[in-house]
């Protein structure tokens, strides 16, 4: 089998690539830069094949994937920068990126009868209420211009193709890039005392571990919609920063604020990023560990 994908400077497409690569199947890695340019870490991600491609140029989009022929691209490039992306300045970029790039890569992959995954987020929901978010659910209404981003690129891909996955996940964090822990553990560095929110639930995905579940995944034909971030159970942010203070050894008093207490940023922030995970089970795919073991090996890893 033969694999492209996009974003494999990202924390994500990093991992992914490195997963492919442990199950021997072929791998070819996108990304904006001429030649790769995450983690110099030894992994197999930087030796494998890699092509620059920008997937707002659709012509060279259609071309890539008609010359490599892949069995499936995983799509995992986006603007993620939630609070730029409301700028009015950055919106039109925004939606060339997450919503022209992805209609691209879907297009082609219907010219070349591929399979397409695509990795979505909670934002697409508006994130009131308790009660876990469905897979399948359409109530759409997204916060900010990120996650109506993100929804448009899912009706490209559910638009286009017949076979497909869109896979939403939340709170991500991974070797290859900026994350939630490593602004904390920064931050504790300098300040002895943190406000972190506490009214906006959800779990932490760890790359890592996301990768073995879509590499098992593409391999499939259980196409359509899922939920995927770490098992353990739904926290606050200031639970989830608490947690690494006290499994990364640092003396740091964190204090719980509403996010009205808080201040507000630019884009929104959904309360409720709570996602069920059942339709995982239910199609026979292995849950990811638990978000505090993740995390533990995800210290480990940094040298902590």
């Amino acid at each position: 089998m033969k694999c492209l994908v996009t974003g494999v400077a990202g924390q994500l497409g990093h991992d992914l690539m490195n997963e492919l690569a442990k199950r021997g199947i072929e791998g070819i890695g996108t990304d904006l830069a001429p030649a790769y340019a995450g983690i110099a870490d030894g992994s197999a991600v930087t030796t494998m094949p890699y092509v620059s491609l920008d997937i707002t140029d659709r012509e060279a989009v259609l071309r890539t994937v008609e010359d490599l022929a892949p069995d499936a691209v995983l799509h995992c490039a986006a603007w993620t920068a939630v609070d730029a992306a409301e700028d009015e300045d950055k919106r039109a970029k925004v939606h060339a990126i997450n919503v022209d790039g992805t209609q691209n890569l879907a297009d082609a992959c219907k010219a070349a009868d591929a399979k397409m995954l695509y990795i979505s987020t909670d934002y697409v929901f508006d994130g009131q209420g308790t009660e876990p978010w469905q897979p399948d659910c359409k109530d759409y209404a997204p916060l900010n211009v990120y996650g109506q981003s993100k929804l448009g690129g899912e009706k490209a891909v559910s638009g286009t193709l017949e076979k497909y996955f869109i896979v939403r996940i939340a709170w991500v964090f991974g070797l290859n890039g900026k994350n939630f822990i490593r602004t904390m553990l920064s931050l504790a560095d300098t300040h002895p005392e943190l406000r972190v929110v506490c009214d906006q639930i959800g779990t932490p995905t760890y790359t890592f571990d996301l990768a073995r579940l879509l590499a098992d995944m593409i391999v499939t034909d259980k196409y359509g919609y899922y939920h995927a971030t770490n098992e353990g159970g739904y926290i606050s942010w200031y639970d989830f920063a608490v947690e690494i203070f006290r499994q990364a050894g640092k003396d740091v008093k964190v204090t719980p604020v509403t996010t009205a207490e808080y201040g507000a940023s630019k884009a929104a922030r959904p309360f409720n990023s709570r996602l069920d995970k059942s339709k995982l089970v239910e199609n026979g795919f292995e849950l990811l560990p638990p978000w505090q073991d993740a995390l533990a090996r995800y210290l480990r890893e940094i040298g902590l």
